[in-house]
């Protein structure tokens, strides 16, 4: 198991410490693809290559809401 999916297991399991381990080992990678996705876009996106590295982390490490 990789040091990525073994701290995704730790925030899935509600360790609040690990979600801090994870950004910086995927930061750059994160931001490359994402530079290349915005790329590919259409011009006059409100969105840029950090903002959806940031929106895709805490989709990550944000546990899904409970149905009501």
């Amino acid at each position: 198991m990789t040091q990525v999916t073994q701290i995704l297991s730790a925030i899935e399991q509600g360790d609040p410490s690990a979600a801090e381990e994870l950004l910086p080992l995927v930061y750059e990678e994160l931001r490359k693809l994402a530079a290349h996705r915005m790329a590919q876009e259409a011009p006059g996106q409100t969105l840029d290559a950090t903002g959806l590295v940031h929106e895709a982390y805490l989709r990550l490490v944000t546990p899904p809401a409970s149905p009501p």
